[in-house]
């Protein structure tokens, strides 16, 4: 991969965000040099220039906190850089996930506290049965929680049908919660409808019924 970057016109800093390319949450800001990037690169760990310690660090080279690399975009003028990364754990060394976790407001979008309710549900799947409703029903197996998907989908499509939005909302809020212990007690994930979808987009722009359809 080769980027057509003016590093005298940056001082040989390149600013890098780092996004979390499953919740789309930023997770951090640092600077990159030539070396750095080509480590980067190479290595595919996030690795900055530390304009306080005067060297290259990889982040994680201590705490074991790697940031791995899934792609990368310069912007339109070539002097910043956007990270998608898989990170190992949490990137603020204050131990939040974010280094951009101070907002005055509820500061969480919705995608990225969609993936923790996942990350949680997940970790209920083998858990004392009465902990949860969520171990509950994992322990009653596949059969129960596809009956209850099932279930969830036709009181959806009523409430639809009667054009009642309230409840609409909140019988497709039962059926995507059901929807993802599914796919947790078939060792799946959103991910993979997500790149399911997108297989079907190959070639075919936007259309989100696929090309057979």
């Amino acid at each position: 991969m080769k980027f057509q970057i003016n590093w005298q016109k940056i001082n040989n800093h390149l600013p890098v965000i780092v996004q979390h390319v499953t919740t789309c949450e930023v997770l951090m800001l640092g600077y990159m040099n030539p070396e750095a990037l080509e480590k980067t690169l190479a290595e595919k760990k996030v690795t900055f220039f530390s304009r306080t310690k005067n060297r290259l660090w990889t982040k994680g080279e201590t705490s074991g906190n790697f940031l791995h690399v899934v792609d990368m975009s310069l912007d339109c003028d070539q002097d910043a850089l956007l990270i998608l990364v898989a990170p190992v754990g949490p990137t603020c060394h204050t131990g939040e996930d974010s280094c951009f976790h101070q907002f005055t407001q509820q500061g969480t979008s919705h995608w990225t506290w969609f993936a923790q309710l996942k990350q949680y549900l997940a970790e209920k799947k083998n858990a004392d049965p009465t902990s949860s409703y969520t171990a509950t029903l994992h322990s009653k197996g596949i059969k129960k929680i596809a009956q209850k998907v099932g279930e969830e989908a036709v009181e959806t499509a009523l409430a639809a049908v009667s054009q009642d939005k309230p409840e609409t909302l909140s019988e497709v809020a039962d059926l995507v919660y059901h929807l993802t212990l599914l796919l947790h007690h078939q060792e799946l994930a959103w991910e993979d409808v997500i790149a399911k979808l997108q297989e079907r987009h190959q070639g075919i722009g936007l259309h989100p019924e696929g090309s057979n359809k």
